[in-house]
């Protein structure tokens, strides 16, 4: 089969937009609309420091490559890790320039402290699915720094949140593919949000609610 174009492919990064809000995720992937505050500059500082393309390190047993873009076929997904950290492993794979053979461990940097929910974690997970297509090695592990507490976390990624990273992309698949962008859902997220003044969820909603009397009067 044909490489498909990376234009049809959806960006890695998007998944933690999704699972924080999905009328984000399509305001920035599908409409093409961003703004900056706070939080989106220092995570931008924080991985500029990390972030240097096609370095690479050797550190004992372990390569630490920087900036690695990796891509998934079946999940036409595609996107850089932080850091990848190929350990030397005999079950793992050749890596060109080097000697042995390593299994590689996705590192992914966040600017703030471990969250309650999902979305730093299925991110590493597809990160981990594409090093596993691209390597052909079971990448069960990663990890993810929180500049907050100056402390990287090791992450159990099992075949349960691998296989919620595929539900998760095959429906920003289809939204994407539709063009469709979701309804506003307020939360006390919506505070923190860099797009608060372009989506206006507050006025959103008084809209749906006057165009529903409106359709109601016309009844």
């Amino acid at each position: 089969m044909a490489d498909k174009d990376d234009e049809d492919f959806l960006l890695l990064s998007g998944i933690q937009h999704y699972q924080f809000c999905k009328r984000q995720w399509a305001l920035i992937h599908i409409e093409q609309q961003w703004a900056e505050n706070v939080r989106t500059i220092e995570g931008e500082h924080l991985h500029r420091k990390v972030d240097q393309p096609f370095t690479r390190e050797k550190r004992g047993d372990r390569l630490v490559v920087r900036a690695m873009p990796v891509k998934s076929e079946r999940l036409q997904l595609t996107g850089v890790c932080d850091v990848v950290e190929f350990v030397r492993n005999e079950s793992g794979v050749e890596v060109h320039g080097a000697d042995g053979r390593y299994i590689p461990y996705p590192v992914e940097y966040k600017r703030g402290k471990p969250k309650r929910n999902e979305e730093d974690i299925l991110q590493l997970a597809a990160q981990a699915i594409c090093l596993e297509e691209m390597t052909l090695c079971n990448v069960d592990s990663g990890f993810i720094f929180y500049n907050e507490i100056k402390h990287r976390i090791e992450v159990e990624l099992t075949e349960a949140i691998k296989h919620k990273v595929r539900l998760v992309v095959a429906q920003m698949q289809d939204y994407y593919k539709r063009r469709y962008t979701p309804r506003v859902t307020p939360g006390s997220f919506c505070q923190s949000c860099s797009l608060l003044h372009i989506c206006m969820p507050e006025m959103m909603t008084k809209r749906s609610v006057k165009s529903y009397v409106e359709g109601k009067i016309k009844e």
